[in-house]
């Protein structure tokens, strides 16, 4: 795989069932366009003949009524993001501290993965009971729910159950692998050592406990659906129902999921333990929590998520790396630190299609880094180099964070909802001084290292650009799309993931449609499903800090304690930065929005400019000591120990915080062109 990930996870049945979906996925949305486009056409007034012919053409190709294709998109999205979460669970991809994979082998580690492992057990399968009591009261409602063709609603969300209930058998499974042990800070393993055979007394072991377990989601899934209010459990639960109890539960639970996030359980395990937890504390239903993650499928933004990431991924998995590379190179390497230049624009290109997975530090940085060094660069400073540029690119469109900050923030009932449209057009300059910043740096050190440049050959210019001409349009022809109004963001990402396919299938030939393509849409999907399953969970337990009032309450405090924009800017900031050192980009945005969104409306801050610290923040986060990911994936990528990453990385920390802080305090950077464009 290009992307470095290894072999993707789980069985080839999965496999199948994920490219299928996401190939329906991709071509549904580009059907409405098409018709559309082909209306326009007919009606159109200039060119008649030959627009009349072209449209006559399209409506021909596409069928007669795409009005049920935005349906089945929503609810394929709902499936290849939780067939993508029981994947990540099979490899480890969930979003986690994984402070265990740091530690030595020995009784505390184990002690301590056993216990996250318990967490994530006891929690998956009251998740699973949960959705199948949700899915039971969802088909009560007879032909209420019923689809375009015939399907019912309910039928589509046996998904959440089942998922859970396989992901409760996965986990487990996994854990019992004698090769977890040598888990690396993501939770890949070694390939080598996966693929191993087993003893045979470890086989039985894992196949007798992860059966057991099996049965316990069984029996979970099957009460959840068959579970009618008798008297007997009603007069059971009634027993339990005491104010020592609910103390001792909310005791439990809060001292259970703080130490399982500390020590590795999956950020969304604690999240939906906390929100469960608190919903029978105050007496509501746990199937309130996978009902607000259903609500999840309604969002139409949705869809844009898995399709940006298949995008990036096909990129990624093919040679389009190599062909970037030579024609950024051909036309800054004339420049003094021409070679940085082009390695800060590559990876800040790959970054915006690959989202913040660290895909471009694993893709990228085996091509790059080799390239810095031969041209006299300090091996301390290309690794440094590569390390920060794995971030750079998250506010240029389609950037996937983008998205999942608009999505968390415009919510029913948010405090400041803000749209795709306006994040990009407002993170757009930002994000450009940030990458001007890191190129000047670079640069800088080009010239007093005396990296060599290569002369301005024309030929070669225009042979390269020519040679990656298809990989160049993708973002181009994403962004038209969008801005010209003849696609909505998800018709715009489909677009993008049907021409990223066509390009490397077709044109290139880089990846082989049936070897090869089953895996992209594999690794693809386990990044989905970590992101849509935290999302789905993330709005739970938003719905109760809103019952609870707890924004309002935080909003007051901070009221109280800071008077001034300033001041509390400059504390969102350390803030930020802190937990985005912490927490991963997803976790953080679904954490962290709906608490600070209110922040910002206290204190008069734009929406668009909150959000533009907050995903700037989150890209310094990156970088930050202890726990920032692209240090873990460099550390990983090259074989260094973490302390060499953190002294080679703090100058690019330093810069790029400047740049965070003259973003922050000068607002015109991120509101000019939305003023200018009438999007403020």
């Amino acid at each position: 795989m290009g992307t470095g990930e290894g072999p993707p996870p789980g069985l080839r049945i999965e496999a199948l069932l994920i490219t299928l979906i996401g190939l329906a996925v991709v071509l549904l949305p580009v059907l409405g366009v098409l018709h559309r486009l082909g209306d326009s056409l007919i009606e159109a007034q200039r060119w008649r003949w030959i627009s009349h012919a072209l449209g006559a053409a399209l409506l021909f190709i596409v069928p007669k009524d795409t009005s049920w294709t935005s349906v089945y998109v929503q609810n394929g999205t709902l499936w290849i993001g939780f067939l993508g979460a029981v994947l990540a669970a099979a490899g480890g991809k969930h979003l986690s501290l994984a402070t265990t994979n740091f530690m030595a082998r020995g009784r505390l580690r184990l002690a301590f993965e056993t216990f996250s492992q318990v967490v994530f057990v006891v929690v998956s399968l009251l998740l699973t009971y949960a959705s199948a009591r949700m899915v039971a009261a969802n088909r009560g409602t007879g032909d209420a729910d019923l689809l375009p063709g015939g399907l019912h609603r309910w039928m589509v969300e046996l998904i959440i159950p089942v998922a859970f209930g396989v992901m409760t058998v996965r986990v487990v499974a996994r854990a019992l692998h004698p090769a977890t042990a040598f888990a690396g800070p993501h939770g890949s393993v070694p390939a080598e050592l996966a693929t191993a055979p087993l003893p045979r007394v470890v086989r039985v072991r894992r196949l007798v406990i992860a059966g057991l377990v099996g049965v316990l989601a069984a029996v979970a899934f099957y009460v959840g659906m068959r579970y009618d209010g008798s008297a007997r459990i009603q007069a059971a639960l009634s027993r339990l129902d005491t104010d020592g109890i609910r103390k001792f539960v909310r005791i439990l639970v809060l001292v259970s999921m703080s130490l399982g996030f500390l020590l590795g359980t999956p950020v969304f395990i604690v999240m939906a333990g906390l929100a469960m937890g608190l919903f029978f504390v105050d007496g509501s239903p746990v199937a309130a929590l996978p009902t607000e993650t259903n609500r999840l499928a309604a969002n139409p933004s949705l869809p844009a998520i898995p399709l940006l990431t298949m995008a990036g991924y096909i990129l990624a998995s093919g040679r389009s790396s190599q062909r970037l590379v030579r024609a950024y190179k051909s036309v800054f390497g004339w420049m003094p630190g021409g070679m940085a230049v082009m390695v800060v624009f590559v990876c800040a290109l790959f970054t915006t299609f690959t989202g913040a997975s660290g895909v471009t530090i694993l893709a990228l940085g085996g091509l790059v880094y080799p390239m810095l060094v031969r041209d006299k660069y300090p091996k301390g400073f290309s690794l440094g180099l590569v390390t920060a540029a794995g971030s750079l690119g998250l506010l240029f469109p389609p950037s996937l964070p983008v998205l999942l900050y608009s999505v968390a923030a415009s919510t029913p009932g948010a405090a400041a909802p803000v749209g795709v449209e306006q994040l990009f057009i407002g993170g757009l300059l930002p994000g450009l001084f940030l990458v001007i910043l890191v190129s000047l740096y670079g640069v800088h050190r080009g010239v007093i290292h005396k990296a060599p440049s290569q002369p301005f050959v024309r030929a070669e210019v225009l042979h390269a650009l020519r040679d990656a001409k298809w990989d160049l349009l993708l973002p181009v022809l994403v962004i038209i799309a969008f801005a010209s109004g003849i696609a909505t963001v998800v018709e715009a990402a489909a677009i993008g993931a049907a021409y990223a396919l066509f390009v490397e299938l077709a044109i290139y030939r880089d990846i082989h449609p049936i070897r090869e393509l089953p895996g992209v849409f594999v690794h693809a999907a386990a990044l989905v499903g970590a992101v849509v399953v935290l999302l789905g969970v993330a709005l739970g337990l938003t719905n109760y800090l809103v019952e609870a009032e707890i924004p309002t309450k935080l909003v007051d405090w901070v009221q109280l304690h800071i008077k001034s924009q300033w001041a509390f800017l400059l504390v969102l900031n350390i803030m930020l930065l802190i937990l985005g050192s912490v927490l991963e980009i997803y976790s953080a945005i679904v954490v962290l929005v709906p608490l600070v969104a209110p922040l910002g409306v206290a204190f008069n801050v734009h929406p668009v400019h909150l959000g533009v610290i907050f995903l700037a923040n989150l890209e310094l986060g990156f970088l930050c000591p202890p726990m920032g990911l692209n240090l873990f994936l460099s550390a990983t990528r090259f074989h260094k120990p973490l302390p060499v990453l953190y002294r080679h990385s703090l100058p690019f920390l330093l810069i790029m915080s400047i740049g965070v802080l003259f973003i922050t305090y000068v607002p015109w950077v991120t509101m000019g062109l939305l003023r200018l464009f009438g999007k403020a």
